[in-house]
């Protein structure tokens, strides 16, 4: 039974199959009668596809491109790495020298590569290029370009002015604004007091004592967005490095992290038990703050949503400033200047009295802001009288 039963199955699939192909063939004839000499036909697969099975891949063939151009690139820029090295060391051989060069380009650019510069200072008299005039009260914040091509400043007149420092000359002024006007008028209303640039000079954030923060366009000076969120003044800024992500710190004790590429708020970040005086950004993303008269230092791991505290001044910590992949360095009202590790709770160095005394009050001088040439050993701090680098 099963036997007869394939036995017909496979004797009507036979004529079905010829009629099948006739009418294939029958379908071909007529469609070549239909077409010129002159003319190709191109079948419905060969228009899916666009391109023959016969010829290879498209879309390989420009990845290999772009892997010869990359090659090829690699290839230019090690040439002329060595053709550097050759003439300021008078090398035959170059080999040591260019993988030395590669290696430590490397490290730079992960900000992992520590440089002495510190001893380039040590007997240098300052000297005024330039002055600058524009602001009618005390500046608070400056932002240099990467490119440093310009400059941008704020202060306590509330406006804000670029200036070209190639040019030495004021470029554009964003003068301060009334009170109800700041819909329809972009400025700040109160004392801005922090100022942050993106890396790629793509977006500049300013923040002021009426809780507000401003984005603008720095290449053109254009208002860009208004973030509000904040229940206090706007007392740091800080772009993470190599991104359109913002930190905002407040004397509402909490950080804002906004989106700049969506132009949206993030989340907000609590842990200070007083106002936030600084803020900074590493190179992996994380932040370091000082609180203030909660006398701590926080690490914000952003994205294990995590924070270390510090403590080591025993006094009110005012300002705080990433020196290294790994370093940072804090400044408060006891007159000290302190160097910590990420991995170590308590400070790796310790320069008391950086700026000495008052001889009248024989108070320590309070250090109020601090800055450093990263990836260096060089630390520049200012205090509430006077203001040297160190």
């Amino acid at each position: 039974m099963p036997s007869n039963f394939f036995l017909r199955k496979k004797a009507k699939s036979g004529p079905t199959k010829r009629k099948k192909d006739e009418a294939e063939v029958f379908s071909k004839k007529k469609k070549s009668e239909k077409i010129k000499p002159n003319q190709e036909e191109i079948s419905s697969d060969e228009d899916d596809s666009g391109h023959d099975a016969g010829y290879p891949d498209e879309s390989s063939s420009e990845e290999e491109n772009e892997q010869e151009k990359k090659l090829r690139l690699a290839k230019k820029y090690i040439a002329k790495i060595e053709e550097e090295e050759r003439e300021k060391n008078s090398l035959d051989d170059t080999r040591e020298a260019v993988a030395q060069r590669l290696k430590e380009e490397a490290l730079e650019e992960a900000g992992r590569l520590q440089k002495k510069k510190a001893h380039e200072y040590e007997n240098v008299v300052p000297e005024t290029e330039a002055i600058f005039r524009g602001h009618k009260l005390s500046i608070t914040a400056l932002a240099v370009s990467s490119s440093e091509k310009f400059f941008i400043s704020a202060a306590k007149d509330c406006n804000i002015i670029k200036w070209s420092i190639e040019e030495k000359k004021k470029i554009k002024v964003i003068p301060y604004v009334k009170k109800g006007t700041e819909e329809t008028m972009p400025g700040h209303t109160g004392q801005i007091l922090a100022l942050a640039l993106s890396s790629d000079d793509k977006f500049l954030a300013s923040g002021c004592s009426s809780k507000i923060i401003n984005i603008w366009n720095p290449e053109t000076m254009e208002h860009l967005k208004t973030f509000k969120g904040h229940r206090g003044a706007i007392t740091g800024l800080a772009f993470q490095r190599n991104s359109h992500q913002l930190i905002s710190a407040s004397s509402d004790r909490s950080l804002k992290l906004w989106n700049l590429d969506e132009m949206g708020y993030v989340e907000t970040l609590f842990g200070h038990q007083d106002e936030v005086n600084g803020i900074d950004c590493f190179v992996g993303g994380n932040a370091v703050t000082c609180g203030g008269r909660d006398n701590t230092v926080r690490l914000w791991k952003l994205a294990e949503e995590s924070q270390l505290v510090f403590q080591g001044h025993g006094a009110s910590i005012d300002c705080v400033a990433v020196s290294s992949f790994q370093s940072f360095v804090s400044g408060g009202d006891d007159g000290s200047l302190l160097l910590w590790g990420t991995q170590k709770k308590k400070p790796m160095f310790k320069v008391a009295l950086a700026h000495g005394e008052d001889e009248e009050s024989e108070v320590s001088n309070w250090i109020v802001s601090v800055t450093t040439l990263q990836n260096t050993d060089l630390v520049a701090s200012g205090n509430i009288w006077i203001f040297f680098p160190l």
